[in-house]
């Protein structure tokens, strides 16, 4: 495998579970776009993982969203904005990628793991914070942590 492009590590979680699982799964995605490039594995398959990448950022979104609607976030609606900027400028990547006036590249991978780290490090790690201290769980039950542990096809059913 080429070098990781981005490797997760404790200084990432926001101190929700199930928020910092899915930003290693994001992780994960990344990474295999960064191998799928690096290997030259055509562009139908980096295209399929990138388009993987932009659903499962989606997905990601409205859980965030979701349990900042229930924990009455106050930055909820500046949150809901980056979120948007982001998908739109994704939704015009992939117009450009099928148009062909562009192409899947190590800079676009850069982009993105700048975009996710910094949006841990400066957004998600202030909702993380105020999670905690409306007093929501921010930890899995035994069960889940079970079933969370299987493999990474979990994500799928979100």
């Amino acid at each position: 495998m080429a070098d990781i492009l981005f490797q997760w590590s404790d200084e990432y979680s926001v101190g929700v579970e199930e928020i910092d699982e899915q930003h290693k799964a994001l992780v994960d995605l990344l990474n295999n776009l960064h191998q799928a490039i690096h290997e030259r594995h055509g562009t139908e398959v980096s295209r399929q993982i990138l388009d993987d990448l932009a659903e499962y950022t989606r997905v990601h979104f409205a859980v965030e969203e979701s349990l900042m609607r229930i924990s009455s976030y106050p930055d909820f609606d500046n949150h809901k904005k980056i979120h948007t900027a982001l998908i739109q400028q994704v939704i015009e990547l992939q117009a450009k990628l099928d148009s062909g006036t562009a192409k899947i590249s190590f800079e676009l991978l850069h982009f993105l793991k700048q975009w996710l780290m910094h949006h841990i490090v400066e957004s998600d790690k202030l909702f993380g914070k105020h999670f905690a201290q409306v007093g929501l769980a921010t930890a899995w039950s035994p069960q889940i942590k079970t079933a969370m542990s299987q493999p990474k096809a979990w994500w799928r059913i979100w």
